[in-house]
């Protein structure tokens, strides 16, 4: 997987892919983890969850992908 997350990125894929996600998630009230597995569902379902505004949930893309792809790259 590389930094084109999208709303239709599933948590399990991210969160495998890039374990720092979960802090990120975690910034934003975004549960990613249940008993230590991933929580199922894509990244927009469980913002919808939060009732975000699309505003919001395009705010969080791109933070993960700018810190995710920085940290890729070390």
């Amino acid at each position: 997987m590389n930094t084109d997350i999208t709303l239709d990125t599933t948590i399990e894929e991210l969160v495998e892919s890039y374990p720092d996600a979960v802090s990120l998630l975690m910034e934003f009230g975004i549960r990613c983890l249940i008993c230590g597995e991933p929580a199922w569902g894509t990244l927009e379902e469980a913002m919808q969850e939060k009732d975000f505004p699309p505003e919001k949930m395009e705010k969080v893309l791109a933070e993960l992908r700018r810190n995710l792809s920085r940290s890729t790259q070390k």
